[in-house]
């Protein structure tokens, strides 16, 4: 007998259904004992691997009718209703999990059938998952508050309601402007920032500046930027933490704007990637350079904390904005192109650094202009180091000068290297 025909007989089926139900019920024999002391709960190893081998056998008496297997299930089901209603009356305890669990149990002979090996396995993980985090679950919901559910609906709704009802056809012939397109590039801006506003949020919630410096410069390198200068402007001594962090912040923007041209553009993704790569490389060794810099005149092991307004990423006004200034951008550089060639796009490129540069930078990673691809990295990146410089600006500015030798140091580097890198790729 093959091997193919071995792993598919009824033995080892049988043999998977079996050990299945076993570990699921290992998982809930743990929940007979709470504090070392017994509680009465629904089944244990034995009962759930008996419903699994139940389900097998019923599964397989039909030759292909589901109905015992059917038949079976409503019997179960009837069995556990009766002992769900004397747990009520019984103990005031209204928990459905472990019945749940029992019917998911039942299910899993036609799973192992009908499906690859993988749904199966995947099923049980959840299960155990899903049992052993119950606490975890408690605690996590306990920290949230009602408006992140409402953040959460926000974000379901533009990403899986309105963009997919949107049309592809083009408001302004040749732009490439599509509704699609436009909320598209929204969806994606605003999910890349949810989710770093919900690490900050609840998985670091008290972390410290580097820590702030890397998840921040996922959400705005810019904001980042002021918060972190406005706190080292109250703080005496060193304060190469507190460069290092923006740094950080400027290591993660370069990564992001990676990152958006895989989603938007995987061509020019693959082509012009090692670009990307080496400004991260370069950004991430200015960090460390000043990380070093401050554990050398370190004076305490104390961990600073940064506390800063936790503002929510998917405000309507800010999703509206961004696709205002997405339909901007891509108009201005349409008509740049068009009246004034390449050399529009590169002076345009070098303006647009004052503002937010991610609805422009989002335009030229889309591609609906004719230009070259090396043209629209050009502009990128001199994009970037435009808005490198008024970074430096805020920086300086708002840390009332305390960080403008540092930073002009370290932006002076990554800028030097930015513009070397166009000279020799592009």
């Amino acid at each position: 007998m093959e091997t193919a025909d071995i792993l598919s007989s009824d033995l080892v089926k049988f043999v998977v259904v079996a050990l299945m139900s076993l570990v699921i019920g290992l998982s809930q024999r743990k929940l007979f004992f709470k504090d070392d002391e017994p509680i009465h709960t629904f089944g244990s190893d034995r009962t759930f691997t008996l419903i699994g081998v139940l389900g097998y056998i019923l599964y397989l008496a039909g030759s292909g009718s589901l109905v015992p297997f059917l038949c079976g299930g409503a019997t179960l089901s009837m069995l556990l209703i009766v002992y769900y209603v004397h747990k009520i009356f019984r103990e005031g305890s209204y928990g459905f999990t472990s019945i749940v669990i029992a019917l998911i149990t039942y299910c899993l002979a036609p799973i192992v059938y009908e499906k690859e090996p993988w749904m199966a396995i995947l099923i049980v993980v959840a299960v155990l998952i899903l049992t052993e985090m119950k606490d975890k679950f408690i605690q996590f919901t306990k920290t949230m508050n009602d408006e992140e559910f409402i953040n959460l609906a926000k974000f379901m709704i533009i990403a899986g309601v309105i963009l997919p009802i949107l049309p592809k056809v083009e408001i302004i012939e040749g732009t490439g402007l599509t509704p699609y397109s436009i909320w598209l590039a929204t969806v994606v801006i605003s999910g890349i920032s949810y989710a770093s506003y919900l690490v900050k949020k609840y998985i670091f919630k008290d972390a410290g500046v580097i820590v702030t410096g890397i998840l921040g410069g996922i959400y705005s390198s810019t904001a980042t930027c002021i918060i972190l200068a406005k706190k080292a402007k109250d703080k005496n001594g060193d304060l190469s933490e507190y460069v290092s962090a923006i740094f950080c912040a400027i290591t993660m923007m370069y990564f992001k704007m990676m990152v958006l041209l895989g989603i938007f553009n995987m061509e020019l993704m693959k082509r012009f990637w090692h670009l990307f790569a080496i400004m991260i490389v370069a950004s991430a060794l200015v960090a460390i350079f000043f990380y070093m810099k401050k554990m050398k005149n370190k004076e305490s092991g104390v961990v600073e904390q940064v506390e800063e307004e936790e503002k929510n990423p998917l405000e309507f006004k800010v999703a509206i904005l961004f696709a205002f200034l997405f339909i901007a951008f891509t108009l201005v550089t349409h008509y740049a192109l068009q009246y004034f060639g390449d050399s529009g796009l590169r002076v345009l490129s070098i303006i647009v650094g004052v503002t937010d540069i991610n609805p422009f930078i989002i335009n030229l990673f889309q591609s609906n202009h004719s230009v070259e691809a090396s043209l629209l990295i050009l502009a990128a990146f001199q994009a970037i180091i435009s808005n490198n410089v008024v970074k430096w600006g805020y920086g300086t500015f708002f840390s009332g000068k305390k960080l403008l030798k540092d930073l002009l140091l370290g932006y002076s580097v990554i800028c030097v290297v930015n513009i070397v890198l166009l000279f020799i790729f592009l």
